[in-house]
């Protein structure tokens, strides 16, 4: 049941990421057209999506640590996690990752870095307080699991093609209702000129759209996965079953959270939304989640 839930998860995102990356491919190439010089939308559509991920993939952890108001945990402030991440990173065969804590009592945990060889676990304070020692190893668990299957990298990728798909959007936009010499030059009247705008109306309104929910599609599917990869790692997904209700259960935000970096939590760490907000939340149902575990 778990090879299974982990295989269908990993089919699912490499489909999901087919279709954003055709996503952009389209609206470079809508681009160009307006613009009367073929292929140039395509070329500013890759380059634009090449030098973001390049920048974000070498400094993304840094970047989420600093707005996360992150620091070095001390072994000594807390061994029993660095028990728990040293002896899961063992049986995973992988680095072990750094550990930093967010001084908050909501409590939450995140994955970063770019490959295992430099991955991070955070925590915050309130989890290390609020958790058993087994919920604590499955949240960890979890979380090394994001790490080992590249999701830390994925998320990184992710961003840059729902950035460069709102970008390309914004200037076909622009193209459409403010005209430009080239387009003019290129696409002359008549019923394909029609057609090729309202295509490139179209795409500029409901791309950046297409784009947040594929993001959603990817997100929930990796958190599926972390839990069962997670759960297959500790060998006991009550573990992480009984953390996540805990976690559900609290209804503190965690301050140092924000739109930009939620989805890399565990939970939510945005609480109070509302029903419309929770519609496009990165997160899956807890339960869910607890469900799953539970069946493994």
């Amino acid at each position: 049941m778990v090879y299974e839930q982990i295989a269908a998860n990993r089919r699912t995102s490499f489909l999901v990421c087919l279709i954003f990356a055709a996503v952009v491919i389209v609206l470079g190439w809508v681009l160009g057209e307006l613009w009367g010089v073929p292929w140039v939308g395509l070329a500013i559509a890759v380059g634009v999506s090449l030098g973001s991920v390049y920048t974000a993939y070498y400094n993304s952890d840094q970047i989420v640590l600093r707005m996360s108001q992150a620091r070095p945990l001390l072994k000594s402030e807390h061994p029993h996690l660095f028990n728990s991440v040293e002896g899961l990173a063992i049986a995973a065969g992988m680095p072990t990752p750094r550990c930093y804590v967010i001084g908050d009592s909501a409590p939450n945990a995140f994955a970063t870095g770019r490959d295992p060889a430099h991955g991070v676990i955070c925590v915050t304070t309130g989890l290390l307080d609020k958790m058993n020692r087994l919920e604590l190893e499955g949240v960890v668990a979890h979380e090394m699991s994001h790490i080992k299957n590249l999701d830390t990298r994925l998320q990184v990728l992710v961003a840059v093609l729902v950035g460069t798909t709102v970008l390309l959007s914004d200037w076909i936009r622009r193209t459409v209702f403010y005209g430009r010499g080239g387009r003019r030059g290129r696409i002359r009247g008549g019923q394909a000129a029609a057609v090729l705008l309202l295509i490139g109306l179209l795409l500029a309104l409901l791309a950046p759209l297409i784009a947040q929910l594929l993001r959603l599609a990817i997100s929930r599917s990796r958190e599926y996965l972390a839990d069962a990869s997670g759960a297959l790692l500790t060998r006991y997904p009550e573990g992480l079953a009984s953390a996540l209700e805990k976690l559900a259960a609290d209804t503190e935000p965690l301050e140092a959270a924000n739109r930009a970096t939620a989805h890399l939590y565990i939970v939510n760490p945005l609480k109070g939304e509302t029903r419309w907000e929770t519609l496009f939340d990165t997160h899956p149902p807890i339960t869910e989640r607890v469900r799953r575990l539970r069946t493994m």
